[in-house]
């Protein structure tokens, strides 16, 4: 089962007008999509996500949108909430969406969205069906592929942008005090510890150590630019 890190971003023609509101304000900080469900046949949708920005103009905001039948936004504290959507599909969002529909593919929550409103996302399916999609993806919609593999994470925390191998690296690292100040261990005793050599040892620690320093910055440091596909 093979998985693609990707990031959309959508010309400004099928942009949504909260992503616009986001790329072009200062009041959302971060937003992700938590889960969705889509009713084609009734050409409406729902979709629950958490927004970490200031609310009130974010309730304005959603209270513009024409194709929003409703919306209800559940404060968690003064900066933070989850909102609840029920939408019309705007033709838009289904002229970049079709390129998912009709495949052996699943979206893994959550999809986020950076100031800029660009979309990442990580599918996860067949080889050929992630190749068939990024073949139809509208040729507007600028498409950033991060990282392609075999999808091996681990569900539910910060660690499941990790692989098994660079879970176990990081983790024998700060086992051994790799990441003491001073440092406790080398990277010669890492690489002993996992029996591999040490340009591996180090190959798997520097993409663990971007993996989740780009997560966390993704979330709380603005966003974060990565280029290239690194095979794990």
């Amino acid at each position: 089962m093979k998985y693609l890190d990707l990031r959309l971003d959508l010309p400004d023609r099928m942009l949504h007008p909260m992503q616009e509101f986001i790329r072009d304000g200062d009041a959302v900080r971060y937003e992700e999509m938590l889960a969705w469900r889509v009713r084609p046949e009734e050409d409406v949708e729902f979709a629950l996500y958490y927004v970490e920005a200031e609310l009130e103009p974010y309730r304005a905001a959603v209270s513009e949108v024409e194709t929003i039948v409703d919306c209800r936004i559940t404060p968690i504290d003064d900066s933070s909430a989850h909102v609840w959507v029920c939408e019309e599909t705007r033709p838009e969002t289904r002229a970049w969406r079709d390129a998912f529909a009709d495949r052996q593919l699943i979206v893994v929550p959550p999809i986020r969205f950076d100031d800029a409103a660009v979309m990442a996302m990580t599918v996860v399916g067949s080889g050929s069906d992630i190749q068939d999609t990024l073949e139809t993806v509208p040729p507007e919609v600028d498409v950033t592929v991060e990282e392609v593999g075999t999808y091996d994470r681990r569900g539910g925390t910060l660690a499941g942008t990790l692989t098994d191998r660079q879970l176990a690296a990081a983790s024998t690292a700060l086992r051994l005090g790799y990441y003491e100040v001073p440092r406790g261990a080398t990277l010669e005793d890492v690489a002993d510890a996992l029996g591999c050599a040490e340009s591996t040892a180090s190959v798997l620690l520097r993409r663990a150590e971007r993996d989740v320093l780009s997560r966390v910055l993704d979330r709380y440091g603005g966003r974060v630019e990565r280029t290239g596909t690194s095979p794990k």
